[in-house]
């Protein structure tokens, strides 16, 4: 690799500069590729397994990706777009497999129902409502509902252990769902790109600072955090995937189209349950509908997972106040994104959402009592000894200006790119891990729009995504095709063996 000189920058060693990486190293081999992550290993921080619910969102469970309006009726484009994008995911792992990238797919994903549940007359409602206009749609047809107990009893027996027989109560099953080790997929993708001779990885190293230079490249410099000194690169395109350390190092970039852009920062925690014979008897993802003025992060949830190869129960996620924008980060990280580009939304955002706020301090002030009152709702049997508490990821929302308001908080995920397309960053949480070959593939073709025009960039993209170019939200048939064929490859057509395989390992 020529001395302190790349093609492609890659900020992070998350999923999202692992998925962008690996499509551009197959896109154009002959890019010199360099990932640097602050920390001294790989996939550590949002990506890690236990800092994320490893649930491979499809909009099959998540109620709060399907919104009810004031008329009543139940908005589901979000949802179909997370699902059609999720697919995309699914394509391309499939071909890193069948082309012997990645490992046997068992290693970082394995098939999992994934189900919404909820009791009371005005969720009932939601939830038969959600269910009648997601249904029809073809990316949604295999979805199930019942308000049924006999038959809520077959899907999800954990949480219908001795429930009040006269509680009103329904739910949806989408048995084509999945659980995901983030960590261990990124770590695969980034020991391949390794075998690379035109990649490098720098561990243990953080980015000082960035600025464009006459020629349109970027000088950058990267401090060692051992030795403590900094050297300087150039490179023609930089891509911001360092999770809730990217909104920081946009702002050091300068970038026009960052003006207005804060940050929110969410911290998490999970109760984890690793009694063999209380996780042998769920093998479900199982979703509920947030409390009022929550955050999305905090949908509750009761999830089989396998972390690290070993086999758990998580219920959570409980949100709570923080001011660092990593796990790692400082806690002056949130007083430190306060520039004078962003003060006017940020001042609009706490004025607006003092609940919001409220509802977090709360949840991090929270006693382990208080937080298995919310478990009982799912599971009534839990017992305190069972479950403990575990960190998990922090996430940074997005706040941007606002004509009416000055500013508002988004729970979404957004790509902020240069005008000229030398330098993107992505900012905000879920869905995320599950859309990043959708995210990245979005990053290409905004940032690489004469290559991607190419007839051999094309036919390469084509090749690692069969859907690309094409819609599987209004395509039933390349729907069709390209399910049967990633449920093969992955494993996700054999539900019945891979819940066994999930409760023996």
């Amino acid at each position: 690799m020529q001395k302190n000189k790349v093609d492609i920058l890659l900020v992070g060693a998350g999923v999202m500069s692992a998925t962008l990486g690996m499509l551009l190293s197959r896109l154009d081999p002959s890019l010199k590729i360099m990932m640097v992550e602050r920390l001294g290993k790989v996939a550590h921080e949002s990506t890690h397994s236990l800092n994320n619910a490893g649930t491979g969102h499809a909009g099959y469970c998540e109620l709060n990706y399907t919104p009810q309006l004031t008329n009543g009726s139940v908005e589901i484009k979000k949802a179909l777009a997370i699902n059609a994008g999720f697919e995309v995911s699914l394509q391309f792992w499939s071909w890193l497999v069948e082309q012997h990238v990645l490992p046997a797919s068992h290693e970082f994903i394995n098939s999992i129902p994934h189900q919404s549940f909820v009791w009371g007359d005005r969720d009932v409602d939601f939830l038969r409502k959600r269910y009648e206009a997601l249904h029809k749609h073809h990316l949604f047809e295999e979805m199930e509902y019942s308000e049924d107990p006999a038959v809520l009893q077959r899907w999800m027996p954990l949480v219908m252990a001795h429930r009040d027989p006269k509680q009103k109560i329904a739910a949806t099953q989408v048995k084509l769902g999945s659980d995901i080790d983030f960590g261990a997929l990124t770590r695969h993708l980034i020991k391949a790109l390794k075998k690379q001779p035109n990649f490098e990885l720098l561990l243990g190293h953080s980015i000082e600072n960035l600025k464009q230079l006459d020629n349109g490249h970027w000088k950058v410099g990267i401090r060692d955090r051992h030795t403590e000194s900094t050297h300087y690169w150039e490179a023609g395109f930089v891509f911001l995937g360092a999770g809730g350390g990217a909104l920081p190092l946009l702002q050091k970039a300068g970038l026009p189209e960052s003006k207005g852009y804060g940050g929110f920062p969410v911290s998490g925690q999970w109760l984890v349950c690793k009694n063999p014979e209380l996780v042998k008897k769920h093998h479900t993802k199982v979703y509920g509908r947030a409390p009022s003025g929550s955050p999305p992060m905090s949908v509750p949830h009761l999830d089989a997972r396998i972390i690290d190869g070993e086999p758990a129960l998580i219920f959570g996620p409980y949100a709570g106040f923080t001011t660092k924008f990593l796990r790692e980060g400082s806690i002056f990280d949130l007083f430190g994104s306060v520039k004078p580009g962003n003060l006017k939304p940020m001042l609009a955002v706490a004025f607006d959402n003092m609940d919001l706020t409220r509802y977090l301090v709360k949840g991090a002030l929270q006693s382990h009592r208080d937080r298995m009152a919310a478990l009982l709702n799912f599971y009534a049997e839990a017992k305190e000894n069972e479950w403990s508490l575990e960190s998990a990821g922090h996430r940074v929302q997005i706040i941007k200006s606002c004509a009416t308001k000055g500013g508002k908080l988004e729970f979404g995920t957004e790509t902020i790119t240069s005008k000229d397309g030398t330098l993107a960053a992505l900012l905000g949480a879920s869905p995320g891990a599950s859309i990043s070959v959708q995210a990245m593939i979005e990053v290409i073709e905004r940032c690489f729009k004469k290559q991607i025009k190419s007839a051999e960039w094309k036919h390469r993209m084509k090749e690692m995504i069969p859907s690309y170019g094409e819609s599987l939200d209004e395509n039933v048939d390349l729907l069709h095709s390209v399910r049967q064929r990633t449920r093969t490859t992955l494993g996700l057509d054999q539900s019945n063996s891979k819940r066994k395989q999930m409760s023996e390992i």
